[in-house]
């Protein structure tokens, strides 16, 4: 070997080791920030869902006062936490006392604090929380409803139920919409043919409408879960025909390929075919389509929790929290109860980002 070639084998830089698909997805999706960012968002969500009884400072259904205010916190030197309580001053033109900070009883925030009992997960008895007042008080840092109840716990708390209900969907519109795609786009001629006019038919209903009209068949008395189970069927029935058209497209244009029809010809099974060729080059792009199709079911929940057609009390979601916020009157005096707009609009946004992460690494051309 020549002083020449050993001075360029010191100095390369190439990686000539071979890395699986997966890894090549991972180092693409490492250099986009608002993919990290939706994924870390994300974590932290379903994290928060997973262990809400730990991380809210407050029992959710505990009640104090209504419509009380988000205290005020200072962070020098540690945060320290003070009520919002009425002054002495009066509105000049309600006469009405204003509302301030009290100075005068300062409250340290602290964390890994003693609070009321519970069970982790339903499972674990415990009685720390992650969050808290170093007295024991009640903490409200985004105020409370009209019931005295905090609006931040109630959030956490509603995090786990919207999520369910959204990573419970999209699980069935995927294995639906996957297998009636990849089945409809692999065998073809009269089946496909037939098939894609009962899609047309999915797709050509006014989603809304239909919505609110099937969730109106459940009575007002049945049980929670029935009441949810319904809704969460409603989502998966009006909603697993996009996703199948999209992967019968592609298995139609997969099934052209070389090595497919090589497979083909040797006598290769159409179940080998379909999960070994297929269904591998056909799960990127329903990966992509699952982190994207998410936020469409947290705000479609939402919505339909508004309007009072997604759960009962007492069960807690984002939608049914935003049932305070219907009146422009409540809104103007009490703006904090729009809280649950924000939770949304984070999920929202770390989804979407997310997914469009995922989409440029899986496919960066």
């Amino acid at each position: 070997m020549t002083d020449i070639e050993s001075a360029d084998d010191r100095v390369s830089t190439v990686n000539t080791q071979s890395q699986s698909y997966g890894a090549l997805v991972w180092r693409r999706f490492r250099r986009s920030f608002p993919g990290m960012m939706g994924l870390v968002l994300v974590s932290l969500l379903l994290l928060s869902a997973i262990f809400a009884e730990f991380v809210a400072p407050m029992d959710p259904n505990q009640p104090d006062v209504s419509f009380a205010p988000p205290d005020k916190i200072d962070f020098t030197p540690w945060p320290t936490v003070y009520a919002i309580v009425e002054t002495d001053e009066l509105d000049p033109i309600t006469y009405q006392p204003l509302m301030g900070p009290d100075l005068e009883n300062p409250r340290p925030l602290a964390f890994f604090v003693k609070g009321e009992p519970y069970h982790l997960m339903g499972l674990i008895p415990m009685q720390t929380r992650l969050v808290g007042l170093s007295d024991g008080q009640p903490l409200h840092l985004l105020g409370t409803d009209k019931l005295g109840r905090d609006i931040l716990s109630r959030g956490i708390y509603g995090a786990r139920l919207t999520l369910m209900i959204s990573l419970v969907s999209i699980t069935l519109i995927t294995i639906i919409g996957t297998l009636m795609g990849i089945t409809s786009g692999y065998i073809g001629g009269r089946f496909d043919m037939w098939f894609q006019r009962f899609v047309e038919i999915v797709l050509a209903f006014p989603q809304l409408p239909l919505y609110l009209t099937l969730t109106t068949l459940i009575p007002p008395t049945s049980p929670s879960p029935v009441f949810l189970s319904f809704v969460i069927l409603v989502i998966v029935g009006l909603g697993w025909a996009q996703l199948s058209r999209e992967v019968r497209s592609k298995t139609m244009s997969m099934a052209r390929i070389d090595y497919v029809r090589a497979a083909v010809a040797v006598g290769a099974s159409d179940g080998r075919i379909i999960t070994r060729h297929i269904l591998p080059n056909v799960l990127s792009h329903v990966i992509v389509s699952v982190t994207l199709g998410i936020p469409t079911i947290i705000l479609l929940e939402s919505f339909l929790g508004f309007l009072g057609f997604a759960v009962k009390p007492p069960l807690i979601s984002w939608g049914l929290m935003l049932q305070d916020a219907q009146t422009f009157s409540s809104i103007g005096s009490y703006p904090w109860i729009l809280s649950p707009v924000g939770f949304v609009l984070l999920a929202v946004f770390a989804f979407n980002a997310l997914g469009d992460g995922l989409r440029d690494a899986v496919d960066p051309y």
